[in-house]
């Protein structure tokens, strides 16, 4: 283990190395690089502004930052010696000098300061040498290291954008900045005259001179760098100005005259102290392997879910030997079914030609009974995948095999697969039911989905798919599909895969299916899921695959003459735009449209990006209160996505032979339990727009003797608000069936029910929902345009009227942030780790969502029970569940049935979940989703 060296103390240290892929041993042959991990932890934590945070909810953007500059250095130079060097906390002996030294700086953030400790952490991880000396600054360190080396005969790299260490640039010290340039930036002696009109020995000079405000270091008034630089290019230092003073003229000789004393003060300040005595001798300093172990935990405890994937087929242990086996005759495939047979339980999965299951040809079958094992069936490749090489090199080494045909490999495997007895794992299992179901295969029995498992156990976690779930629980990395059937416009389909290789590929994911089972059916347990997830989430499974199958038919006159009312709009509008600009340009071009509005028309800017002045929705929704050109650019935008997202791209995703759009349902998508539609996503059209009418007109029932039916809960989330917090108000109304919104206006502001004007109700409507999400008197006055003051006064008197309401946010808050996670009613669990960030902003968005959370999630909850309770009705009708968008459910019936299902429907979702309150369905019934919403 290497150790951390404090000055006049020793401590043990843990760092990262990593073998192989990454780091491998093709060093750069004894070159010390010294790594300035201040400067980079300052640089990513300004730089990347997305809230990344760790396990605890601590900020990790700085981490990260300076996590993947480590990791670049290490790939594309391979040093063989290498350190890291962090500032001490405390003064250091140029404040002794110096009282003011710095003292301009503004304090670090605090959400910087705790990422220091984890950087620590981290670079011990990897089994990195890290510097810490109190009393000197990391500069000196880096220095004193550089001088060392150097009288051993070692090249050093300090790795740093500092300008202050060009001092000790030499033969074989060099700089390099890896984020400056597109190559990073190196500095040998040649390098530094020309940045600085001056050799390395001379640097010092030239800083006394220009000065630091950054460091408050005086310098000499009114010579900046380019002044700093003429004059050492001619009088070498600053001995060789002073010896030629009489040479200067006016105010320059004044103010260098004046000022002689501070610049060879200043002098001292910059010199880097290279004369340290650091215990630790350079042969320490050699780059080693880490602890795999070690390694790993760090990245998971910092959630770089994404690093560690990329470092594991680097640092993992040797896999114990897989018994994957390919099955090629009927007494093998028989052999395996016995084997399933014999478990009572399998993993299976499904090789296919497309990740759409309604446009996907089943190409081969695996499955897993024992971990380290699986079999895989062939029943689709091409013959040019069956000619197997024992030498590629030798065309005569080729073996042709010979599988079972498809449709007798598929009967055999029949019986077993719709086997309810038998139980079936898999992975996303949606798919392969949905696969299994157009070869006339009707899967039963599913009893695990190691997709959903994962997300229930960890909802906030943004992918859940096989590599990721087995990298994070099995420590494992599943070979990637790109290994067989390539990227991009090279890609083909599984069946031109080999069935050697498609036999290890499709194993393995059996296998690791059936090895996440066992880790996961624990933690369901653990977590109190297990009811959630076997009596709604893997029922759910079956609903949504019949859902998908099923799909919704299109009415394609109605979108081909939308397309052409938006298209004609839309040149209206940039023929308007443009004369409002008084030139014509590129719209869609955000350079184009910063210029005119920044430049041209005057605009203020709200926001400053990498690449220019910000043109979002938000800044033009602000800018279009001062100008007309903004606003007519929303609109532009609106229609162009209107038309490329639905209007003129649905059409084109109708299936060939169900003549119906096929979306996808994701249940393992949002934190809150919500389904989520994908390919296409038929949830956000939107609704309140007279356009997004239009098409939502263009959704049809599949034949004339058919109707569309729309249940749709209302104010469904305040219900559960109300049956949650058992305020007796807001519950009073609701079993009084009042206008919820008008009676909290009344109450609010003290006015009888029929004096609530349409304003005043608005205004309880946004303080309602906004109590939901945690709104804040900033939010509350921007949706209204009301000032701060008066929101906050809105806000209070609410909660006057509705005390428990605000006694069960508190209440929620507290044990959330005690347990650190929130639950809904069926108990879905959410964890929250941010909530004990020390960062403000990160904190009070957790707030938020501990707050929205137990109510969002348990209107999902009730839905989906709901949609269970619907599908199982429907089953004696003629009648199909359609579509899921949030709380509305879209059904297809027979139109002599309609009204009688409809009702059905209504009485399964009023009574999916009882509430202290009553629960209230809207129907609809018509010809297309528009007339009936």
């Amino acid at each position: 283990m290497n150790r951390c060296y404090n000055q006049g103390r020793q401590e043990p240290s843990v760092l990262v190395v990593i073998p192989g892929r990454l780091w491998g041993y093709l060093s750069m042959d004894n070159t010390l690089f010294v790594i300035d991990a201040m400067a980079y932890a300052f640089r990513s934590f300004y730089a990347i502004r997305t809230a990344l945070s760790d396990a605890q909810g601590r900020p990790t953007n700085a981490v990260y930052g300076f996590t993947r500059i480590l990791l670049k250095i290490i790939r594309e130079h391979q040093p063989s010696h290498l350190a890291v060097v962090f500032d001490a906390p405390g003064k250091n002996f140029r404040d002794e000098w110096y009282p003011e030294y710095k003292a301009t700086r503004p304090d670090t953030p605090e959400a910087l300061k705790t990422q220091f400790p984890m950087m620590h952490t981290l670079v011990e991880a990897m089994n990195i040498p890290l510097f810490v000396v109190p009393g000197v600054e990391a500069d000196d360190v880096m220095g004193a290291l550089a001088c060392q080396a150097e009288k051993a005969g070692m090249d050093t790299v300090l790795v740093s954008g500092d300008k202050d260490l060009l001092q000790l640039v030499t033969d074989r010290v060099r700089v390099f900045d890896p984020a400056k340039g597109d190559t990073g930036t190196w500095y040998d002696p040649d390098a530094v005259a020309e940045r600085f009109g001056a050799p390395p020995e001379h640097v010092v000079d030239v800083l006394a001179l220009m000065g630091d405000s950054a460091d408050n270091v005086p310098g000499v008034r009114g010579v900046g760098e380019k002044t700093a630089k003429k004059l050492m290019a001619k009088y070498t230092s600053l001995e060789g100005l002073y010896e030629n003073i009489s040479e200067l003229k006016g105010k320059q000789k004044e103010r260098v005259t004046e000022d002689r004393e501070q610049a060879f003060f200043s002098r001292k300040l910059v010199t880097i102290k290279t004369d340290l005595e650091l215990p630790l001798p350079l042969e320490d300093l050699v780059r080693k392997k880490p602890d795999p172990e070690i390694l790993t935990r760090a990245f998971e405890e910092l959630k770089f879910q994404t690093l560690l994937e990329e470092l594991l087929p680097a640092q993992q242990k040797e896999p114990e030997a897989a018994d994957y086996r390919l099955l090629l005759t009927e007494e093998d495939i028989e052999n395996a079914i016995s084997e399933m047979r014999a478990a009572k339980k399998f993993a299976v999965d499904t090789e296919t030609t497309s990740v759409n299951p309604m446009r996907a040809e089943l190409v081969g079958v695996s499955m897993s009974c024992q971990s380290n094992t699986g079999y895989y069936i062939p029943v689709a490749h091409l013959p040019e995948a069956l000619t197997i090489f024992t030498d590629p090199d030798d065309l005569t080494t080729a073996t042709q095999l010979n599988p079972v045909p498809k449709a007798k490999a598929l009967a055999l495997l029949k019986p077993l697969l719709e086997d309810a007895s038998i139980g079936k794992i898999g992975h996303n299992i949606k798919y392969d039911l949905i696969v299994f179901a157009r070869a006339g295969i009707a899967l039963q029995g599913i009893v695990m989905d190691t997709m959903i498992a994962s997300y229930l156990t960890d909802p906030s976690r943004l992918r859940h798919n096989l590599n990721e779930v087995s990298l994070q629980y099995l420590r494992h990395k599943p070979i990637p599909i790109s290994n067989l059937i390539g990227k991009g416009a090279k890609a083909v389909t599984f069946d031109h895969v080999p069935v050697d290789r498609a036999c290890e590929y499709a194993s393995e994911d059996a296998d690791l299916a059936w090895r996440l089972a066992q880790v996961l059916e624990p933690k369901l347990e653990e977590c109190a899921l297990t009811a959630l997830f076997h009596e709604v989430e893997l029922p759910l499974i079956g609903v949504l695959a019949s859902m998908e199958q099923t799909g919704i038919a299109l009415e394609g006159c109605v979108f081909d003459e939308l397309s052409k009312t938006l298209e004609a709009r839309q040149h209206t509008l940039e023929e308007e735009i443009f004369q409002c600009a008084g030139e014509t340009f590129n719209l869609n071009s955000p350079k184009q449209l910063q210029h005119i509005l920044f430049t041209q028309l005057g605009l203020k800017p709200l926001r400053k990006t990498k690449t220019g002045y910000s043109t979002d929705v938000d800044v033009l929704e602000q800018l279009a209160h001062t100008h007309e050109l903004p606003g007519m650019v929303l609109e532009y935008r609106q229609l162009e996505k209107l038309r490329s997202t639905y209007v003129d791209a649905l059409p084109k995703l109708v299936h060939p032979q169900t003549q119906r759009i096929h979306t996808s349902f994701n249940q393992a998508v949002t934190a809150t339990g919500r389904l989520s539609s994908s390919e296409p996503n038929l949830q956000n059209i939107p609704v309140r727009t007279e356009y997004g009418r239009r098409i939502r007109a263009g959704f049809v029932p599949g034949a004339s003797d058919r109707q569309l039916i729309s249940a749709d809960y209302s104010q469904i989330e305040l219900r559960v608000l109300a049956h949650l917090s058992h305020d007796e108000n807001l519950c009073a109304a609701f079993v009084q069936d009042a206008d919820v919104h008008r009676d909290t206006a009344a109450r609010v502001f003290g006015v009888a029910e029929d004096a609530v004007t349409p304003a005043l109700r608005r205004q309880a409507k946004a303080v309602n929902f906004g109590v939901i999400y945690g709104i804040s008197p900033y939010g509350l006055a921007r949706n209204l345009g009301i000032s701060n003051a008066e929101a906050s006064r809105f806000i209070d008197a609410y909660f006057a009227q509705y005390p428990r309401v605000k006694e069960w946010l508190d209440e929620t808050l507290a044990e959330a942030k005690q347990t650190g996670y929130v639950t809904t009613l069926l108990h879905r669990r959410r964890y929250i780790p941010e909530l004990a960030s020390s960062a403000a902003n990160v904190r009070k968005g957790a707030e938020r969502v501990a707050i929205n959370t137990p109510v969002q999630g348990s209107a999902a909850d009730m839905i989906k029970l709901a949609m269970l309770h619907v599908a199982e009705a429907l089953k004696t009708y003629d009648a199909q569940l359609l579509l899921q968008v949030h709380d509305e459910l879209i059904i297809e019936v027979a139109r002599d049935q309609a009204s009688q299902v409809a009702e059905i429907v209504k009485e399964c979702m009023e009574n999916a979940l009882p509430l202290d309150v009553p629960l209230k369905v809207d129907l609809g019934i018509g010809q297309n989703w528009a007339e009936i919403h």
